[in-house]
């Protein structure tokens, strides 16, 4: 519980209408989109919607005289409980903070704040020819704020990276109010060695350091043009073997995806009019550039390909790649059509291994469904080993839940033995927490000296990446 002065000060702060202590409206604070916080709900003790940095500034100060732990919360597209209050105290939601501050493309970069959502960034930045090209599967929902925290990524990871590779610079407010910019408080530069890298520390803390308030985002034009290589296979291993081969080939396409055979039914399923070929698996690589650059391209990854695929095929055809395309993008959501009367478990949904382990773990996913008799429907961004195991249990089934839960650590223990890790663009939180050791060893001690000397009174977002 929070005090009544507590209370009062923060109601001064941002005003009252931005101070919610309702408990349904609590209620809803206590989710995220994951597994855990489904079965086990955390709601807050108050939920607080700063507009300004002088608020996230003036909030920090109260929470710190008090030792009050405050989440820092957006869109709550996560998965791993990230934004979540598992400790109580505040609720820190940015979606009020949602502004394009400043276009400056001459050197290629924006100000933004946190709450604004991705799609809308590359909608401003469409007529003048840029883009921001880090591209989750949550675009229209996700924030920019969100992306920064986990360090998000998405299908065109290949070419472009995750989001650490475009944030220049961060305005954050520390847990005693102190507000800092990041990489140069004055700067527009697109690189500097000036000082310890702070922007890249903040940068998947999850919360955890401070509460970023400005982004300056680097943002790139938009290629000229899209090309689409579309591949077939009767064999996983056959399908991995290739997506190492092309890079052994100097192959650079932006994305290549994978859908295995319980993927590819579900799509079929939702979207019967235009079928994709039933097979074990399917590659999608997209390749992005000139005209020139995407033919030459396409075409070598096609003869790659052919050496095992049953179908090749490639397009530059606008209309064709969204039909090829669309098909990936509907799997998360058409995934329980194959199993109807369950739903999705977002719990290892999210491992990463080495390319060259692609192969191994296909197959083994499929080995582990059948051990385990839970469906495991893989799809992901195959080039650079990110795969997502989609699970659907049906919640009603407090047995399956238990194995589905089994099944997860399974999953996530294995990647980390292949010489991966249990999440490669998800994040954290505290649904990961426990892996953490396992991944970094030594290192985690480091990171922990890092929080308490950051924040002595751990009030940010604690209990969140075993720190």
């Amino acid at each position: 519980m929070i005090a009544n002065e507590v209370l009062e000060k923060l109601r001064n702060a941002v005003g009252p209408d931005n101070v919610l202590t309702d408990p349904l409206d609590l209620m809803v604070y206590g989710y995220d989109t994951g597994f855990e916080t489904r079965l086990h709900p955390k709601p807050p003790d108050v939920v607080v919607r700063p507009g300004s940095t002088e608020e996230v500034s003036a909030i920090m100060k109260i929470a710190w005289e008090h030792e009050v732990p405050v989440t820092p919360r957006a869109a709550a597209s996560g998965m791993t409980s990230g934004s979540v209050a598992v400790q109580g105290g505040i609720v820190m939601e940015m979606l009020r903070m949602n502004r394009l501050l400043e276009m400056d493309l001459d050197n290629l970069q924006v100000f933004v704040e946190p709450g604004m959502v991705h799609a809308k960034l590359n909608e401003l930045l469409k007529p003048y020819g840029f883009f921001f090209p880090v591209d989750p599967g949550s675009s229209k929902t996700l924030t920019l704020g969100g992306m920064v925290a986990n360090n998000s990524s998405g299908m065109r990871a290949v070419k472009y990276g995750t989001t650490r590779n475009y944030v220049l610079g961060l305005e954050v407010v520390m847990p005693d109010g102190t507000v800092i910019w990041t990489g140069g408080q004055n700067s527009r530069c697109l690189k500097s060695v000036s000082g310890y890298d702070l922007t890249q520390l903040m940068v998947g803390s999850e919360g955890t350091l401070g509460v970023i308030t400005k982004i300056r985002l680097k943002v790139l034009p938009i290629p000229e043009k899209r090309g689409v290589v579309f591949a077939a296979f009767n064999d996983l291993k056959d399908l991995g073997e290739t997506v190492v081969e092309l890079f052994r080939h100097k192959a650079s396409p932006s994305a290549i995806e994978v859908m295995d055979k319980s993927s590819i039914q579900a799509v079929n399923l939702i979207r019967p009019e235009t079928p994709l070929p039933e097979a074990e698996g399917i590659l999608m690589l997209e390749i992005d550039g000139s005209p020139a650059e995407v033919k030459h391209q396409a075409q070598q990854c096609a003869k790659v390909c052919e050496k095992r695929a049953r179908e090749v095929r490639w397009s530059d055809d606008p209309a064709e790649i969204q039909e090829i395309w669309s098909g990936r993008q509907l799997v998360g959501a058409a995934m329980t059509r194959v199993h109807p009367g369950t739903s999705r478990v977002y719990a290892a949904e999210d491992i990463g291994v080495p390319i060259t382990k692609v192969p191994e773990a296909l197959i083994r996913l499929q080995e582990i469904s059948r051990e385990h008799d839970i469906p495991l429907i893989t799809f992901g961004h195959v080039g650079d080993g990110n795969l997502h195991a989609g699970m659907v249990v049906d919640f009603r089934d407090q047995e399956r839940l238990k194995k589905a839960a089994v099944v997860a650590d399974i999953v996530q223990r294995m990647a980390i033995e292949m010489g991966g890790t249990s999440t490669a663009e998800h994040g954290v939180g505290a649904a990961r927490a426990r892996y953490m050791e396992a991944e970094h060893g030594p290192a985690l001690d480091v990171m922990r000296a890092i929080k308490r000397a950051l924040d002595p009174k751990n009030i940010m977002n604690p209990g969140k990446m075993a720190l």
